[in-house]
């Protein structure tokens, strides 16, 4: 009893040893709970180790546990072609016109239905929305020549240059927008005669603009108006000032032509409206083209291109941005 006391307790204190030096493991994910932490606790006072980080590291070291990060698509057929490569149940598009026309797919949005609340569980319809591509629509060239110069005053030359260099934008009024249409309008027809309406003018061709560019000169004559109110006997003289052209005729000019580009970089040609004004100053003219409700063009085409995104992917389609979080 006194010889094996000594050995008893050594062996006492070495299991006990063992025992405090063990790691110990306090939470650990699984198949059905892979957010678990991975927590253990190891020697030096038994501290715990937050070990998830490293663990899922490992774990996603071959394959990742979620898809996520941004496409960034160059047109919209591959957005298209992308939403559909990954859609599924919960995926969204969201597309916005102000400040610049985008639309952004997110693939992992949020389930539809009201939210869950379970503390244990947790809502089976959230998502991280962390799979998503965006598409900025660019603005065509063409648009960026015509809205560079819209509502500027030009010198003859320069009026004239930039007509000749993008003479293939120009459309020349139909017989309709002449007055002598005979049957059935065109819906872009009657939008085109409602503006000339609207704004008491008329259509010119492009011909007689580059003439205008060219050749255009004008001559002021004035002269004295008097009306007299015959109750008071007051008089009002009004000067009038008058062009005429060189022949001494009064000047008879289109105030509006058309044009077909596209809004955007390989999108569709939309015809617009152009105002056309010229000013006298002195022995200088100058010539004034503003491009007629630009905005509503930019918007209409950027919703068709909307419209067209979601039938071909049919995917939800609302008009603003997800959530702060998503994407």
């Amino acid at each position: 009893m006194t010889q094996d006391t000594p050995k008893n307790i050594a062996e006492t204190v070495i299991e006990e040893m063992k025992r405090v030096g063990e790691v110990q493991f306090v939470s650990l994910p699984t198949a059905e709970a892979p957010e678990t932490p991975y927590i253990v606790a190891a020697p030096e006072g038994m501290k715990l180790h937050d070990l998830t980080a490293q663990h899922r590291s490992v774990m996603e070291a071959l394959r990742p546990l979620q898809r996520k990060g941004k496409a960034q698509l160059a047109d919209l057929d591959s957005l298209i072609a992308w939403t559909n490569r990954f859609k599924g149940e919960a995926t969204a598009l969201f597309g916005q016109i102000h400040p610049t026309p985008k639309m952004l797919s997110v693939i992992d949005y949020h389930g539809g239905g009201a939210p869950v609340i379970d503390p244990e569980g947790g809502d089976p319809s959230a998502s991280h929305g962390r799979h998503t591509g965006v598409y900025t629509f660019p603005v065509s060239e063409e648009w960026k020549r015509w809205n560079g110069i819209s509502g500027k005053s030009l010198t003859k030359d320069e009026f004239g240059e930039f007509i000749e260099d993008n003479a293939n934008d120009f459309l020349d009024p139909t017989p309709a927008l002449l007055g002598k249409a005979s049957g059935d309008l065109q819906p872009w027809e009657e939008r085109m005669i409602e503006i000339a309406q609207k704004l008491q003018g008329r259509f010119g061709q492009y011909a007689a603009l580059a003439h205008l560019s060219r050749e255009f000169q004008v001559h002021e004559t004035g002269h004295l108006q008097v009306k007299t109110d015959r109750d008071t006997g007051e008089a009002k003289v009004q000067f009038l000032t008058e062009h005429k052209d060189p022949d001494g005729q009064p000047l008879s000019l289109p105030n509006l032509f058309m044009i077909a580009i596209p809004v955007f970089e390989e999108g569709a040609l939309y015809r617009l409206a152009v105002r056309f004004r010229y000013r006298k100053s002195g022995s200088e003219v100058r010539f004034i083209v503003s491009l007629y409700n630009a905005d509503v063009a930019l918007r209409d085409a950027a919703r068709e291109a909307m419209y067209r995104a979601q039938a071909e992917t049919e995917v939800p389609l609302m008009m603003g941005v997800p959530e702060v979080g998503v994407a």
